[in-house]
């Protein structure tokens, strides 16, 4: 039989801008309402078979139409009745197609944030100013359907290149969750792009993890793996490491229904039954990683005490 890892130091730093005094652990809940551009659908679902290259996917449309259908609300539903408010991150065009969701979501308290125009569309081929163009299309229809304008970002499947974050520097935002080599927030300063709205300058960011292990990773396996992956990460972390963020994430059209929601209220029935829980919309975490500035959250330092 394996030891179990014993208990981790909690330097003082550990703890230290990640969550209020008196929380061992930050989670962070979000959801996805993706949409796709007309006579598209995404690349992926149960169906194993390929259709023949170039045929209209009816399946895979109908598919993605159960989201902005029926998901998003099964999802709200679930995170209320724990009393989280989650970050919801929206296309553009879902906000044009199903405005009521998203004005349902703003009107429950969660945090509409961005996540590009539409799942099918990729920013690095769009260039320099044409993310520019799309990063302030979706901003301003996420404002006009949610009621306020957002402060955060996710790149739809992290299809950015090396001008993205400093193009979302220069729209005025404030963090970005397109981190993938970090576990912890981190302070981020980006030389704004000169783009026609926006000279150049110097901004900071907050950079925040996003999920390790997403709904669609169990699209052709057990549900259960979703439950179980959370909750053995929730626990190591808790148990090992103070000060630590956790990320869920799921969406509206595959983690909306019924087999995947089920394995979200259980993740979360466990996570709430620990004490110094803090539950955070993206932009509270920003907001106290920056007001606790510069915010150097390196995990070597963290635990084991040496400069980053």
């Amino acid at each position: 039989m394996s030891a179990s890892l014993p208990p981790a130091p909690a330097p003082a730093q550990a703890l230290a801008g990640i969550a209020p005094d008196g929380h061992r652990m930050t989670v962070l809940v979000s959801v996805l309402l993706e949409t796709w551009d007309e006579g598209r659908s995404p690349t992926y679902f149960p169906r194993t078979t390929p259709l023949k290259a170039g045929a209209r996917d009816e399946a895979g449309i109908q598919w993605a139409g159960y989201g902005p259908r029926e998901g998003i609300w099964r999802l709200m539903r679930t995170v209320e009745a724990h009393g989280i408010k989650a970050t919801a991150f929206c296309n553009g065009l879902a906000a044009e197609r199903c405005p009521d969701a998203v004005a349902r979501l703003a009107a429950g308290g969660h945090e509409i944030a961005a996540h590009g125009w539409a799942q099918n569309e990729y920013l690095y081929e769009q260039g320099v100013q044409g993310q520019a163009a799309t990063i302030e299309r979706t901003l301003e229809t996420l404002a006009r359907v949610g009621g306020q304008r957002p402060t955060g970002w996710l790149t739809p499947v992290y299809g950015g290149d090396a001008h993205t974050t400093g193009l979302l520097a220069a729209a005025g935002l404030d963090w970005h969750c397109d981190v993938l080599d970090a576990s912890s927030p981190r302070i981020e300063m980006h030389p704004g792009v000169q783009t026609p709205s926006a000279a150049d300058s110097t901004r900071m960011m907050v950079g925040i993890p996003w999920s390790e292990f997403v709904d669609n990773r169990v699209l052709r396996s057990s549900p259960r793996d979703y439950f179980d992956v959370y909750k053995g990460t929730f626990d190591f972390l808790y148990r090992t490491e103070p000060g630590a963020t956790l990320h869920i994430g799921i969406h509206a059209h595959f983690g909306g229904r019924p087999l995947v929601s089920a394995m979200l209220d259980e993740v979360l029935t466990h996570v709430c039954s620990h004490d110094g829980v803090w539950f955070p919309t993206c932009s509270q975490l920003a907001a106290k990683v920056a007001s606790d500035a510069p915010g150097a959250f390196d995990y070597r330092s963290r635990f084991f005490g040496d400069p980053a």
